[in-house]
């Protein structure tokens, strides 16, 4: 067995980048206008640290996202598209008619230069599907999830990127769409914490308890680390599970930002001790106001697993390098 998995621990960060694709459906644009704004100063900033620190991350990218302008947008819409029963969710009803023509005239919709910059800094580009796909709302099919998955791949692939890491958006994990991610060539994906509070679920039957049980766990353990080894998985497409969510500054809960630094590093360190993987996640958009105190939250984060790879060899992974260190483990 490989014995990067056998004995290592591992730091895995995924970040889902959808810019407005990936809320509009739920926030009012004029009162979520400066995050997502301010996603054009976050990429820059997220790259130049991860640099300081050695980190690999994938940025899990929403397809529409690649297009250069609004006709070449159109023109790559896949023709068997998510027919949910409750068509205020789809961006292809109405939404998609109100974009903008290029990234400069609607840096909320295209990010061509964003992606590109990414790329170029070294990090995995991932998909968070082509247009924010619900894989568990009511309507949609394996067909059209088929669909597509094609669509990203093919605006990415014009791009000169190959797509290889999937992150199911609004954490909708759909075990019977696992072939369909082989079959399109995607060697892992990011599956959910293992407690009944991150059960993947419609949006619509999300309740105010689920989310105040899960903002207490983000500053109390109630529900462990989320550490996992890596062996023992089937084949493809490998399960990179997540492990915390980032969540960004409140002044409202900034009295507890400790409180919440600690449950991130307690569990990294967990992780690091016993050869295990820690899997941190969020939305550039969560940084998009307030940048420096987030900058500032996430650079402890760093900090901790620099001293965590000197003492222990914990190891910065994005999900690729963590998919081929479990596909070249399979085949000894």
């Amino acid at each position: 067995m490989n014995t990067d998995i056998a004995t290592n621990g591992n730091l895995v960060i995924s970040l889902d980048f959808e810019i407005n694709w990936g809320v509009w459906d739920v926030v009012k644009f004029d009162q979520y206008k400066n995050n997502l704004l301010g996603v054009r100063k976050v990429i820059p900033t997220l790259l130049q640290l991860f640099d300081k620190y050695s980190i690999r991350a994938t940025f899990g990218t929403v397809g529409l996202l690649f297009f250069q302008n609004r006709q070449e947008l159109e023109e790559g819409l896949p023709g068997k598209r998510p027919a949910y029963e409750d068509p205020a969710i789809s961006p292809y009803e109405n939404h998609i008619k109100e974009i903008g023509v290029n990234e400069e005239d609607d840096p909320f919709h295209f990010a061509p230069s964003l992606i590109k910059l990414i790329e170029e800094s070294g990090q995995e580009v991932g998909c968070h599907t082509f247009c924010h796909y619900y894989c568990l709302e009511s309507g949609q099919t394996v067909e059209a999830f088929a669909a597509d998955l094609r669509a990203a791949k093919n605006v990415a692939a014009r791009n000169g990127i190959i797509l290889k890491s999937l992150i199911f958006p609004r954490n909708q994990f759909n075990s019977e769409y696992l072939q369909v991610c082989k079959d399109e060539g995607f060697s892992c994906y990011r599956g959910n914490e293992k407690s009944w509070v991150y059960k993947p679920h419609q949006h619509s039957s999300e309740t105010y308890m689920w989310r105040i049980i899960r903002t207490v766990d983000a500053y109390i353990n109630l529900t462990g680390h989320h550490c996992y080894m890596l062996k023992g998985q089937g084949g493809l497409p490998f399960n990179i599970p997540s492990s915390r969510f980032l969540r960004p500054y409140s002044k409202k809960l900034a009295f507890f930002d400790r409180i919440k630094l600690k449950r991130i590093t307690d569990g990294m360190s967990y992780a690091a001790k016993n050869g295990l993987t820690y899997h941190l996640w969020w939305h550039p958009h969560n940084f998009g106001v307030n940048l420096e105190k987030n900058i500032s939250f996430l650079e402890k984060i760093l900090i901790h697993y620099k001293k965590l790879s000197v003492k222990y060899n914990f190891q910065s992974r994005n999900m690729q390098q963590v998919a081929e260190l479990l596909s070249s483990s399979n085949e000894q």
